[in-house]
């Protein structure tokens, strides 16, 4: 049988009928499908551990805008405020209980107080109550361990009553579904990647497809540089200026409008951050230049400013300037990937 004139001109592998095309499109979209509700039962079973670490920069935000500052002014003047690590086995003072804390069936409330003294143990030094605490209904006995750890390496809680509220009784569940599936979605972006090149990968020339690796794993470096920039960058300030705006309030934040936002902003941003990423196949195929994105830049501006507009908690100058910044700094990165990797498209015969 003869091959194909446009496979031996080295030209566009394959053609696709329109069916063929949908066949094709239904393909992976039941592929992509299957790949998020895998991920989603996987994210599900770990949906507490998602969820503490998303909520981080609202509690740490809520505690910061609800404290207040009192310099330390004693009768010496020597008054010092020390860290925990520094107890010895064998010192006093009195624990304040930062949340409400159960000891079998007793119930200490939040701000409850108790005397303590530091004890060795074979895990270094702990503290424990050195009185009974009396409750509703029992009572807690002296020389019980108190929630709290010593040492150098010791990390705590924040002390505060600060927690996100919701308001109907299916709300918690709602949101631990939701937070799984947007976790699901983003931990399967290698693989849907995939899915997109297979389904794109017709309409290219034979040595094109070879950029389906580099591809895949500067997407996927990039989404995730993209969703911890707006965890760790973007996000705290902007919540603390959204915070510091209601200072002469108690805010009480749903924790379904808090992880829409949050999830919102670092999907958006991990979205973003493939500019670079996909600039450098479409530049290595010959599909843009450099030249093509500078003569563009105007049209650029005005589409970045529109979508940190949408992405932006607030439509004010400063937090619009916040998100639109990064976003202009990456397209001068692809115009400069452009230039170093741009070149003109070929077909095969000619590679």
């Amino acid at each position: 049988m003869e091959e194909p004139e446009i496979e031996k001109n080295g030209d566009l592998g394959g053609q696709m009928s329109f069916l063929d095309h949908l066949d094709e499109l239904r393909r992976r979209l039941v592929n992509s499908i299957i790949i998020v509700i895998i991920a989603f039962i996987v994210c599900f079973a770990f949906s507490d551990e998602i969820f503490r670490f998303l909520e981080v920069p609202i509690r740490r935000a809520l505690s910061e805008a609800q404290r207040r500052e009192v310099p330390v002014v004693g009768l010496t003047g020597d008054e010092k405020v020390l860290p925990l690590s520094s107890l010895q086995p064998g010192d006093h003072g009195r624990f304040i209980f930062s949340e409400q804390t159960k000891f079998g069936t007793s119930v200490v409330p939040i701000g409850a107080s108790v005397n303590a003294v530091v004890v060795a143990s074979p895990n270094g030094p702990a503290l424990f109550t050195d009185e009974p605490i009396y409750t509703a209904n029992a009572i807690v006995p002296k020389g019980v361990r108190l929630p709290v750890e010593l040492g150098a390496g010791a990390k705590n809680a924040e002390p505060g009553d600060e927690k996100l509220i919701v308001t109907t009784a299916q709300e918690s569940f709602t949101l631990y579904v939701t937070v799984s599936l947007y976790a699901a979605i983003a931990f399967s972006i290698p693989l849907l990647l995939l899915q997109v090149w297979g389904f794109i990968s017709p309409a290219l020339y034979k040595h094109e497809r070879a950029y389906v690796t580099p591809f895949v794993l500067l997407s996927s470096t990039s989404f995730v540089g993209g969703a911890a920039f707006a965890y760790y960058i973007l996000f705290p300030p902007a919540v603390g200026y959204l915070l510091g705006l209601a200072e002469d309030f108690r805010p009480l934040l749903r924790a379904t409008d808090y992880f829409d936002l949050i999830t919102l902003i670092m999907l958006a941003m991990g979205l973003i951050f493939q500019m670079p990423a996909i600039t450098y196949v479409l530049a290595r195929i010959g599909l843009i230049s450099a030249r093509m994105l500078l003569k563009s830049w105007k049209i650029a501006l005005i589409v970045i400013l529109i979508v940190a507009a949408v992405v932006s908690p607030t439509g004010d100058i400063p937090n619009l300037m916040l998100f639109a910044t990064p976003m202009m700094v990456l397209y001068l990165v692809s115009i400069f990937i452009a230039w170093v990797f741009g070149k003109k498209r070929t077909p095969d015969a000619v590679v």
